[in-house]
């Protein structure tokens, strides 16, 4: 093979990849959903809570980037699943035209998946409208949760069959206060904290906690060459991208990495339902 007809058959066999890959980067990940399955070791849980199952979903972003379709069926295939307690950790919106789709919102939340036990649930930036600066837009989505079953701890702690919630609003938003969240913390009770943005992490605010953090924010990059870290995070913390990560004081961070997406297209970040089995620290 002579030089030029080898360039040639390089730059078009590099061009099939590409647009294979870019199909299916934009036509079929962002709607592989991947159930994932986390083992959750609570100090002081109670025995009668061992082996219970906790639901997180974050990140729905319910707009006009993708079909929102795609939630109602991943909830509908999260139902078979039973679970006991199911928490949402923020980004319920995306807007458009700097709205929020109210309409679509009603009708993504008439299929939201609920706990046997409970269903709670925090806020994300996206859920403060533009520019994270709404506080309308942030109530208002509040008390459309609230009409659908799901119990919003907004810098509250609660507490349900011996389990405590703490929930954080978002760092980005307008009402961030984690010292009042945290202030009813017992280290003697099973303590679980839901916090959307994981930067928060490294806030100092977290005094004797030593227990689990459920977060999302980051969508796992949503793209993530082979052998490279995403190349987009919306965190300070570069390794805050998804999964488990052992913190400082025995917490533990669990980042989703998303069921929706803020742009359809996902590469190796399948979006995400992740099933937390309880179990005895």
């Amino acid at each position: 093979m002579n030089r030029r007809k080898f360039i040639k058959r390089t730059f078009f066999g590099l061009t099939g990849v590409g647009l294979v890959t870019g199909l299916y980067a934009w036509q079929i990940e962002p709607f592989w959903l991947e159930f994932v399955k986390v083992k959750m070791p609570i100090k002081n849980l109670p025995d009668d809570l061992v082996g219970k199952t906790l639901m997180q979903i974050s990140d729905i972003h319910v707009g006009k980037k993708f079909d929102h379709q795609f939630i109602i069926k991943s909830f509908n295939k999260a139902k078979a699943f039973n679970p006991d307690f199911v928490v949402y950790t923020g980004d319920y919106v995306s807007t458009h035209k700097g709205k929020v789709l109210y309409h679509v919102l009603d009708e993504v939340f008439g299929h939201l998946v609920k706990g046997k036990i409970a269903t709670l649930g925090i806020l994300g930036n996206h859920d403060y409208g533009i520019k994270w600066a709404e506080a309308d837009v942030a109530d208002h989505i509040v008390s459309k949760l609230s009409n659908n079953g799901v119990k919003v701890l907004r810098n509250e702690t609660t507490a349900i069959s011996g389990l405590h919630f703490i929930g954080f609003d978002d760092y980005w938003g307008l009402n961030f206060n984690p010292q009042k969240a945290m202030q009813h913390f017992d280290p003697t009770k099973a303590t679980i904290v839901l916090c959307h943005n994981p930067d928060v992490c490294d806030v100092d605010i977290w005094g004797q906690y030593n227990s689990w953090i459920l977060s999302g924010h980051t969508h796992g990059g949503q793209v993530k060459p082979p052998f490279l870290p995403p190349l987009i995070l919306p965190v300070k913390n570069r390794k805050y991208s998804a999964g488990q990560f052992s913190l400082s004081n025995d917490r533990t961070l669990y980042i989703n990495r998303a069921l929706g997406h803020l742009w359809q297209v996902r590469l190796n970040v399948r979006p995400e339902i992740t099933l937390f089995e309880l179990q005895k620290g």
